[in-house]
């Protein structure tokens, strides 16, 4: 029902997933991951349980090809099933079951893997690593939205279109960004359009958030909100629209 990019940025150890589908809400399903543990992307016919267990038994340090021949062992509908993941270190494996719907398969490459099923054809997951790789020196958002830009035009599902999401997690239990475009006819397009509007103001806001090596944040807005009033000072000066759908902000 979908293909999914599963990464590691070997420069920062940021974990990420990237979903589409011709499925409703594929974000709430496929992605799975734990800050400084990996991350996992569970799809065709989904098991939760192999997102779940699956960072429980990377959170132990198995290796993930030890977590598929587990998760698998003891799952009589395995074979319907599609997995992927990596750890923290960037290892990485995955499983595509025999009686996964064409075209159905996966790549595993240096701190990446691709995996769909479903699919045009295998032209797409090739396509999807090709561009993610070109684009080493992009920021990690960019080189997986662009990504997933070029599996969806080599054909993506064959279904048709749905749902996208886009999952990325830093060092914490938390994401730094998770979007999602549940029900939309051109979901990639819509991820973009979130991603934009999360530059405006989350991401920055996102910066100064509790971490377990500072349990108090950022305390002292100032900083940000000048770095945010900058931005969009410098949008109107230019005269580009927000691509927010967001009401006009009321003073407080």
């Amino acid at each position: 029902m979908t293909w999914s990019i599963v990464a590691r940025d070997p420069q920062t150890g940021h974990l990420a997933v990237a979903v589409a589908s011709r499925f409703f809400a594929v974000g709430a399903a496929v992605p799975h991951i734990r800050g400084r543990v990996g991350a996992i992307a569970t799809q065709a016919f989904v098991s939760p349980l192999y997102g779940t267990d699956g960072l429980a038994l990377l959170a132990e340090g198995r290796s993930p090809e030890e977590i598929i021949s587990v998760l698998t062992a003891r799952d009589d509908g395995c074979q319907q099933r599609q997995l992927h993941l990596i750890d923290a270190t960037g290892r990485n494996a995955a499983f595509t079951g025999s009686k996964c719907i064409d075209w159905a398969g996966h790549i595993v490459d240096d701190n990446v893997s691709v995996a769909g099923n479903m699919l045009a054809g295998p032209q797409v997951i090739a396509e999807t690593l090709r561009v993610y790789k070109a684009l080493a020196d992009a920021p990690f958002a960019e080189r997986l939205l662009a990504a997933m830009d070029a599996g969806e035009a080599a054909g993506g599902d064959k279904r048709g279109k749905q749902s996208a999401a886009l999952v990325i997690y830093r060092d914490q239990d938390y994401p730094w960004l998770d979007i999602r475009a549940d029900d939309h006819p051109d979901p990639l397009v819509e991820l973009r359009r979130l991603y934009a509007v999360a530059q405006e103001r989350y991401l920055h806001v996102a910066q100064t958030m509790p971490t377990r090596e500072n349990p108090h944040g950022l305390t002292d807005r100032t900083e940000i909100d000048r770095k945010i009033a900058e931005l969009e000072a410098a949008r109107i000066a230019e005269g580009r629209l927000s691509p927010s759908f967001a009401t006009p902000l009321k003073p407080v």
